[in-house]
């Protein structure tokens, strides 16, 4: 008898094929029609499944990558799990630098899924030998049959998602999306994102979110950066305080930015009216669309997709914490209060 058990062979085989969600509520008072990506459908509950799965193949197919071989990368946190993710697989080592930035819950992820972890502080240059960009880059060089990954400045990054992200998104809107929202940090994402919608339809407006703090906005508008701009943020993965090469700033139309208030606040609200629970890069695209809104950016005919890139799990000591948000100054008292929603019965 023929044994059909219809299964797949392994988690990797989930990546990518995420659905497309209409926003009702979180939406109501803007101008336009809007839908979320929402990449949290991935195995490693964020976008980066799709890089992580894509480079290392790749490096596979080239014979970079060979049994023992050790993965070494920068993260804010969810490319790093999804490395992770992939290494135990495919039985590869793996080695990261995570920024300070990066929640304690994400730090936690990666060394349960047996990454060897390297806290940096994010609030240095990017040349600083303390920084995570310098700090793995010294790794590699010390680590024998080592593959550093290099998501920053891989062209690889901005590939995965022409081949996967943008074809999706285009099928499942039939090709009648009119703009396209996406968080910047990497920028692998926006890039290869909107260079397949683009080629498909070259009228749809392709605009990048960045954080205050940030010199992305600036550089695209100017070709330069401006270090009078660069200051301490907290949205984690959104912005950057150099220039990554996997960006194509040619495919975004422009930048807009948001604080990172009202970008938590942001994500507290979509959990709470859509019932999905986003991360705070989530919270950061959906201002931004509040914005533009509120700027005549969209007509009642315009249909906008933007991308959520992960999960709310990841943020549950920052943004879904009131401690923090009031540690922050995101909270008053009274709302912190107000917040908690919490009975205790003695």
């Amino acid at each position: 008898m023929e044994n059909k058990i219809n299964a797949y062979n392994n988690v990797l085989e989930l990546i990518g094929n995420t659905p497309l969600i209409k926003l009702n509520k979180i939406a109501s008072d803007f101008t336009g029609n809007f839908y979320a990506k929402v990449e949290a459908f991935n195995p490693g509950h964020s976008t980066k499944d799709r890089i992580a799965s894509f480079i290392i193949e790749e490096a596979e197919k080239k014979g970079i990558l060979t049994k023992g071989s050790t993965i070494i990368e920068t993260t804010s946190g969810n490319t790093g799990f999804s490395i992770a993710m992939v290494s135990i697989l495919k039985g590869y080592k793996c080695i990261l630098a995570v920024s300070d930035k990066s929640s304690p819950d994400k730090i936690d992820m990666l060394r349960a899924m047996g990454a060897k972890v390297y806290v940096c502080p994010a609030h240095v240059s990017a040349d600083d030998p303390r920084s995570y960009y310098e700090v793995a880059k010294r790794l590699h060089s010390e680590t024998k049959g080592s593959v550093y990954i290099n998501q920053y400045f891989n062209i690889l990054n901005q590939e995965a998602h022409y081949r996967s992200t943008g074809p999706e998104i285009w099928e499942q809107t039939n090709g009648n999306l009119t703009h396209l929202v996406v968080c910047s940090g990497t920028g692998g994402t926006i890039s290869g994102t909107g260079k397949y919608i683009k080629e498909q339809n070259p009228e749809v407006k392709v605009i990048g979110v960045d954080a205050f703090g940030s010199v992305l906005k600036s550089y695209h508008e100017t070709g330069k950066i401006d270090q009078d701009e660069i200051y301490p943020y907290r949205i984690e993965g959104l912005g950057k305080n150099l220039i990554p090469t996997a960006t194509d700033f040619s495919v975004i139309d422009k930048f807009i930015k948001v604080t990172d208030g009202e970008s938590a606040h942001m994500a507290r609200a979509i959990s709470k009216t859509e019932g999905l629970f986003v991360g705070y890069t989530s919270g950061a695209v959906v201002q931004a669309v509040k914005q533009l809104s509120a700027e005549g950016e969209f007509t009642k005919d315009s249909n906008v997709v933007v991308i959520f890139p992960d999960h709310g799990s990841r943020y549950m000591s920052k943004v879904y914490s009131d401690t923090w948000m009031e540690n922050q100054g995101f909270l008053n008292a009274k709302a912190v209060e107000e917040a908690q929603e919490i009975e205790f019965i003695k």
